[in-house]
């Protein structure tokens, strides 16, 4: 393990969310690592930059991020990244680029095109039924509908629904950037090169959205170390966020060179 790693955590989230959807997570994250520093940061077009437009490709996307990322002063030292869905390809293209900023990457619920059938990287019967969903006017209904997609935590739905709906009110992110991730995320074929950069895979066994499979399949590839939660659905974080940051912990907990 990378001596730096752990130190200096950067989160970044998956489709069509912003940091505002990692909830309370960071605090926990901050408790477990209470001598590090934790970051967010957002994709284009979302978050703080929601008046922004998407790129059509996770290349492109992954400039912009770590543009962004260099502009903060993020990457004074490296960092270690935790990413979630299609977060997880834009690191993926990350240390392919730039390995040097990154000490360690896990990465939560992702998936690969080429390693894994797209009927499996996105468990909705097509592509228009969940565009549908994004187009639903009623905001609450829509992440209300998403919520019940991606996490397998009924007892929190409605509370979680109301923070999410107040997110969208503040910060939108618009139907035709989310259209663009999804592109960018089904067209993403990775390089076959695995970085030398510490990893780890995280992923629910109750995930709904993306196949547990596809976490899987990166594993068997490239022999990267994983840890399955036996019933969290794709919003790790959310079902159960304190099991994410035990798992980091004693990932970081293994001996450093």
């Amino acid at each position: 393990m990378h001596k730096l790693a752990g130190r200096h955590w950067l989160l970044l989230r998956g489709l069509c969310r912003e940091a505002a959807h990692w909830g309370k997570f960071p605090e926990l994250l901050q408790q477990t690592f209470p001598q590090s520093t934790v970051n967010t940061i957002d994709l284009p077009g979302t978050g703080r930059f929601y008046q922004g437009h998407s790129p059509h490709s996770i290349e492109a996307i992954t400039i912009q991020v770590r543009r962004q990322a260099l502009a903060d002063g993020l990457l004074a030292k490296p960092v270690t990244v935790l990413a979630f869905s299609l977060g997880g390809m834009v690191t993926w293209e990350w240390l392919q680029r730039y390995p040097q900023d990154i000490a360690a990457t896990a990465l939560l619920n992702t998936s690969f095109a080429g390693l894994s059938p797209f009927y499996r990287r996105m468990r909705w019967q097509s592509y228009p039924q969940f565009l549908g969903l994004l187009l639903e006017r009623d905001l609450y209904e829509r992440e209300l509908s998403i919520i019940q997609l991606v996490s397998n935590r009924p007892e929190h739905y409605p509370q979680t629904a109301e923070a999410w709906t107040a997110i969208q009110q503040a910060r939108p992110i618009s139907f035709a950037n989310c259209v663009k991730q999804l592109k960018a995320a089904a067209r993403y074929r990775p390089s076959q090169k695995k970085p030398e950069t510490p990893l780890l895979l995280l992923n629910g066994r109750g995930d709904r959205l993306v196949a547990p499979a596809c976490s899987d399949a990166i594993h068997d590839k490239w022999q990267i170390d994983i840890f399955t939660h036996p019933w969290a659905g794709h919003d790790l974080c959310l079902d159960d966020g304190a099991w994410v940051a035990n798992r980091l912990k004693d990932w970081m907990n293994q001996p450093t060179v």
